[in-house]
């Protein structure tokens, strides 16, 4: 006596493979902003550390002449700031430096690139 017993397709419904397309869907939703706040926040910790090397290149500046520069720096970008500072190289090329010395010094890096556009930071001789 011979059975025959059916053979039974294992693999996935459309159903199953459309709610795990849709999760996966949410998911994405819900990482992908918090993923760019992330990145954007790495951004402003990397300009914040290039001001304070910065900052640190000014007063180093200061404790060799007794004064801190003036000439050419009134107004001084990121290029000019790089060749007056041999020592300092600033790791973000997302955010613009300039400087502005009347006898002190205000280190300025603006943002330039997607996500801190339009994002200033201000770093005073006296910390602030």
């Amino acid at each position: 006596m011979q059975t025959t017993t059916q053979s039974r397709s294992k693999g996935f419904t459309i159903i199953e493979m459309l709610v795990a397309v849709a999760l996966i869907s949410i998911l994405a939703a819900i990482a992908l902003p918090a993923y760019n706040g992330y990145i954007n926040r790495s951004k402003i910790k990397t300009a914040q550390a290039d001001l304070i090397a910065l900052s640190l290149s000014y007063e180093n500046e200061y404790q060799r002449k007794l004064a801190y520069p003036a000439a050419g720096y009134s107004s001084a970008t990121t290029p000019t700031l790089a060749a007056a500072f041999p020592n300092w190289n600033p790791a973000s090329s997302d955010f613009a430096f300039s400087s502005a010395t009347t006898g002190s010094y205000t280190l300025t890096a603006t943002g330039n690139a997607n996500g801190v556009n339009g994002c200033v930071i201000t770093l005073s001789k006296n910390g602030t």
